[in-house]
């Protein structure tokens, strides 16, 4: 499972990448509005020096025509840098942009996906990563884990390979239901990764063992100063 930060905030990004193994970044219009009045193109370049090029950067078009979503593209790969997966609704417009950047060997990532008939059909484009978004789906009564096994057989099925990217999480819950549906990544923002780590069990876990092996070998000790 590769697990990528839903973010633009430079030390969120700075503080996770030292902590979890990240697989990469990824940003939409509505991320970047968290982050206030920036300069886009060296906000994104910042966190490119942060993350390297090991790990992967997704950046989302602004345009919803076909032109416009090209434009943007192409703005956004000679401003920020080549690799850039480029973060591109599934729409009519969409789809006809994804598959001519697709023939010019550019990376894609399909987004706004809430049904099974968007993966496929971004499948058949050959993108690199779909972008389901499970809360979203469920606001709107769809069952995202059933899109989820979906997708998954879909792409099972053609042999491709293109990735499962699940994004738009608002608790744990969803997370572990998009591992079990065998998507192959998800992206998390700060607030669901920070109630990993925010059980009081955890908490009361370390302390016990510190406790006790201060009772055995004195208060303030540690291996490192035995």
């Amino acid at each position: 499972m590769e697990f990528m930060l839903d973010t633009a905030n430079l030390e969120e990004i700075k503080r996770y990448i030292e902590i979890i193994q990240i697989a990469g970044v990824t940003t939409n219009p509505s991320i970047m509005k968290k982050e206030g009045n920036i300069d886009f193109f060296n906000h994104m370049k910042q966190i490119r020096a942060i993350i390297g090029f090991s790990r992967s950067l997704h950046v989302q078009v602004v345009a919803n025509d076909f032109e416009g979503i090209l434009k943007d593209a192409r703005a956004i790969l000679e401003n920020i840098d080549s690799e850039v997966y480029i973060k591109i609704p599934v729409s009519k417009e969409g789809l006809k942009a994804i598959r001519v950047l697709k023939a010019e060997g550019i990376k894609v990532s399909a987004t706004t996906i809430y049904t099974t008939i968007q993966a496929q059909l971004a499948i058949a484009a050959e993108v690199d990563y779909l972008i389901p978004y499970f809360n979203r789906m469920e606001d709107q009564n769809i069952n995202p884990v059933e899109v989820l096994t979906n997708v998954a057989t879909e792409i099972e099925r053609a042999k491709s390979t293109s990735k499962l990217l699940v994004a738009s999480f608002k608790n744990l819950r969803q997370v572990n239901a998009s591992s079990n549906a065998l998507a192959h990544a998800v992206t998390i923002n700060v607030d669901v990764l920070n109630a990993a780590f925010a059980m009081t069990a955890i908490e009361k876990a370390v302390g016990d063992f510190t406790r006790d092996w201060e009772a055995s070998f004195g208060k303030g000790k540690r291996i490192f100063n035995l």
